[in-house]
């Protein structure tokens, strides 16, 4: 999972809470960009959540040979190595026994409360990361002050009483963004007790960043879309609301509104806030990193796949953090695991295919990623 969809992840906790017989453990993987932080606080932040779970502790899988260049430009490698409870120091195979002791010098003065375990091919005794006994809350704090409080993915909420209509949000040059995500939600109730209210439904909304809607003709509505709106560094902007029944309504803004000047209008002026509350900025990631995903139905030709290989580490290495999937090379039973960082690449065959249909499933991780030219480069090496 990813850092920002605790909404998702409180709803699948207690879907699993409902088969609670069913299994002794969770393990909750997160992706490769997240920052521990808010997914820790999910168990102490919501009520149902501490009270039904224990949160054991946080492990972070560190790559001995590859670290060194994420810990001087990464934000996200620094705080996973800061919030882990245990840290696997994996890979210890590919660097020098004076390079791992320089890496875990460093790791040390980064975080001294974690234990620490050499690992090759990251195999461990699940002793060292099980039931090891419970999160550090006080190290956590002491690594960010802030962790009790909620990060969502939106900076400000303001509450309107809206009357049936068209109204118009109004915003002026800002800051040099692109574009703004907002919500529009019915809310039930006053002042900011509506807007504490309507949080896990808005939160639920920003969770579809994929989906957003930019706003060129289609006004925005209160009906769980989320709406991206174009902005101008040079032109005032506005935008069409409408509103089918009159009542009190939520506006949650991906950046602060003071950063626009953010006013919302009808007919007779400018429309009076009933309330708002500002919300810790959420965690960003380095927007230059991002993740691509391609699954593709067929059989790869073995040639094509590895040239196509040898070509795109040879162009983008140094730019692929990580690289893993699930191949389905022809004239093979077996399905084909592979993974690769930078520009180390290893393979093996797992399990046959069986009954399962025959398809491809892979992720990169990585700088400057071109989402189409790798999928129709990719394609191309179908038989």
């Amino acid at each position: 999972i990813c850092c920002t969809v605790r909404g998702d992840l409180i709803r699948i906790l207690g879907n699993l809470m409902k088969r609670r017989n069913k299994f002794d453990y969770i393990l909750i993987e997160t992706t490769g960009l997240a920052d521990p932080g808010p997914v820790a606080q999910t168990f102490y932040m919501d009520a149902e959540m501490q009270e039904r779970l224990k949160l054991d502790g946080v492990v972070t899988l560190v790559d001995a040979r590859h670290i060194w260049e994420r810990l001087t430009d990464s934000e996200e490698a620094q705080e996973q190595i800061a919030f882990a409870d245990m840290i696997l120091l994996n890979k210890i195979d590919l660097v020098t026994p004076e390079e791992l002791a320089q890496l875990e010098a460093r790791i040390r003065q980064m975080n001294a409360a974690a234990k620490i375990y050499r690992t090759q091919d990251a195999v461990v005794n699940l002793d060292h990361i099980l039931n090891v006994g419970g999160f550090d809350l006080e190290r956590a704090l002491e690594v960010d002050p802030k962790f009790m409080e909620l990060e969502y993915p939106f900076e400000w909420a303001g509450v309107y009483e809206l009357a049936a209509g068209v109204h118009e949000l109004v915003l002026q040059p800002g800051p040099d963004d692109p574009a703004m995500d907002v919500a529009l939600a019915a809310l039930a109730g006053s002042d900011e007790t509506a807007i504490l209210a309507g949080l896990p439904d808005a939160e639920m909304i920003f969770a579809k960043r994929e989906m957003a809607l930019w706003v060129e003709s289609k006004p925005i509505a209160p009906d769980n879309t989320l709406y991206r709106l174009p902005l101008s560094d040079s032109d005032e902007m506005r935008f069409a609301i409408k509103i089918e029944k009159p009542g009190l309504y939520g506006l949650f803004t991906e950046h602060h509104p003071s950063e626009f000047d953010l006013v919302l209008r009808n007919g007779a002026g400018a429309v009076a806030l009933a309330g708002e509350r500002e919300f810790k900025p959420p965690h960003e990631h380095d927007d230059e990193v991002t993740s691509v995903g391609i699954t593709m139905p067929g059989d790869l030709e073995l040639e094509k796949l590895n040239k196509w290989l040898s070509k795109l580490l040879r162009e983008q290495g140094p730019d692929i953090y990580r690289m893993k999937g699930v191949l389905s090379i022809a004239d093979m039973p077996e399905r084909f695991i592979f993974q690769g960082v930078h520009m180390l690449f290893n393979g093996r065959p797992d399990r046959p295919w069986g009954k399962q249909p025959r398809h491809n499933s892979l992720i990169f991780i990585g700088r400057n990623l071109d989402r189409n030219a790798l999928n129709e480069s990719f394609r191309a090496c179908l038989v």
